[in-house]
C-alpha cells in the first residue's frame, strides 16, 4: 500500500479506537473541508516534511498534482483518485441547485476522497464573473465588479466587497480565489474593461496588495491574473491575440500591479494566452519559456505559476489538448487549468516517463504546490 494512504488509514483508525460502537460514516461525519491533514511520515527521512511527502509520492501522484481540473458533472470523487488531482476549479454550474450547507458537504466529501488535500478554486471577481454569488442561495445579489465598487465608494468599497467575498468562499470550503484581476484596461471595448479596476497601474497595484492581505487573513489563496496583463487587447477565449507593445511600456504600466502583488506575498500568478511580442513573438505567454523566465528571474516570483484554461481557442485550435499540456509544463507552469484532464494527464505522464519533461522539473513544481497547500493550512 502506498505510504501516504497507509498513514491516513492509520490516523483514522487511531482516531476511532474506542470501546464504544462507532457510528456509520455519513457525509455529515466527514471532517470539515478546512481541516488540516497531517501527511508527515512516522519516521522522517529529512528535516523537511514537504520533502518527505514528495519523496513518498509516485510519478503518477506527482503528475496529478499539476492539474487544477474543471470539476466534472459526475464522478468527481472517483476522478480525484484516478488522476491524483491537485485540485478542482469550480464554475457556476457546480453551484446550481446547491445551498451553502450542501456545497460545504460536497467539498468535504471531495477532500475526504483525496490522500493529499485539494485546492478548491473559484472565479468570483464580481460583476460579470460570479460563479457563486450569481446564485441567490449564496448571496442576495452578485458581488459588484471592482470597477463598479471603486466608482461608488473608492478603495474602501472595493476592499469591503473583497472581505465579504473571502468570508463567503472560506465558509464553503473554497481555499483559492482566482483573483485579484491585475489587468490595466482603459478602452471601453477591450475584453478586460468590465473586469479590471479601471484605475492607474499604481492604484491597481494597491488594490492587488490589499486584496491579498484580506485573502491571507481568511486562509484563502490568491491568484494574480492575467500575467503579463491584457491591456486593451481582445479575448483569447476565441482566438490568438498579439500584443506588440514594447517591454518598456509594459514595465511602466501593466507589470506594476503584478510587481506590487509579488511584494505583498502573492501565492500564485495566472499567465494568459496572449502572444506578447516583447517576450516571445511566436508562443502564447502561457506556453512561452521566455515569459516564465522573466516572471521567475526578473520579477523574482517564487510561488505557483498557473496557466489560463488550456481549452481556450487561442491554445486548443493550434496545439491540441495533449501537446498544449506538455508544452505548458515545459514552459515553466506548475499548475494547469484543465477542462480536458482525462487526455492531458496521460500525455503529461508519458512525457515525464520518457524524459521529455525532466523529473527534477516535475519535483520542483510539485514542491511549490505542496508548499502552497501547507501555507493554506491544508497540510501540516
Amino acid at each position: 500500500m502506498r505510504l501516504i494512504s497507509l498513514l491516513l488509514m492509520i490516523s483514522f483508525l487511531l482516531a476511532g479506537c474506542s470501546s464504544q460502537p462507532q457510528p456509520e460514516m455519513t457525509i455529515s461525519s466527514i471532517p470539515p473541508a478546512t481541516q488540516s491533514v497531517s501527511l508527515s511520515p512516522a519516521v522522517p527521512s529529512s528535516a523537511d516534511p514537504m520533502q518527505n511527502l514528495l519523496d513518498a509520492m509516485t510519478t503518477e501522484e506527482k503528475t496529478g498534482q499539476l492539474f487544477l481540473a474543471r470539476c466534472p458533472d459526475s464522478g468527481a470523487a472517483d476522478d480525484i483518485t484516478r488522476f491524483h488531482l491537485g485540485g478542482y476549479l469550480l464554475f457556476g454550474q457546480d453551484f446550481d441547485n446547491e445551498t451553502p450547507d450542501s456545497m460545504e458537504e460536497k467539498i468535504a466529501l471531495w477532500q475526504f476522497s483525496s490522500p493529499i488535500p485539494l485546492l478548491i478554486a473559484v472565479d468570483e471577481e464580481g460583476g460579470s464573473v460570479c460563479r457563486v454569488s450569481s446564485h441567490p442561495a449564496f448571496r442576495h445579489s452578485r458581488f459588484p465588479s471592482p470597477r463598479e465598487s471603486y466608482t461608488r465608494g473608492g478603495m474602501e468599497s472595493v476592499l469591503a466587497a473583497e472581505t465579504e467575498k473571502a468570508s463567503l468562499l472560506h465558509s464553503l470550503g473554497v481555499n483559492v480565489a482566482m483573483g485579484p484581476v491585475c489587468d490595466v484596461t482603459t478602452r471601453f471595448d477591450a475584453f478586460m474593461y468590465d473586469r479590471s479596476l479601471g484605475e492607474s497601474p499604481e492604484v491597481t497595484g494597491r488594490f492587488a496588495a490589499n486584496t491579498l492581505q484580506i485573502y491571507q487573513q481568511h486562509r484563502l489563496g490568491s491568484v494574480l491574473k492575467h500575467f503579463p496583463g491584457y491591456g486593451n487587447n481582445d479575448d483569447t477565449h476565441v482566438g490568438l491575440v498579439l500584443d506588440d507593445r514594447p517591454l518598456e511600456e509594459l514595465e511602466n504600466a501593466d507589470l506594476i500591479p503584478f510587481a506590487e502583488g509579488i511584494r505583498a506575498g502573492a501565492d500564485a500568478i495566472l499567465v494568459s494566452h496572449t502572444i506578447v511580442a516583447a517576450f516571445d513573438e511566436e508562443l502564447p505567454a502561457s506556453l512561452s519559456p521566455a515569459v516564465h523566465d522573466y516572471l521567475r528571474n526578473t520579477m523574482g516570483f517564487s510561488g505557483v505559476i498557473i496557466t489560463d484554461d488550456l481549452a481556450m481557442e487561442a491554445i486548443s485550435d493550434i496545439y491540441g489538448p495533449e501537446e498544449a499540456a506538455v508544452l505548458a509544463v515545459l514552459a515553466g507552469n506548475d499548475l494547469l487549468c484543465s477542462s480536458e484532464y482525462h487526455v492531458q494527464y496521460p500525455a503529461v505522464l508519458e512525457a515525464v516517463q520518457d524524459g521529455r519533461i525532466p523529473m527534477a522539473q516535475l519535483d520542483a513544481s510539485v514542491m511549490r504546490i505542496l508548499q502552497w497547500k501547507k501555507d493554506l493550512g491544508l497540510i501540516f
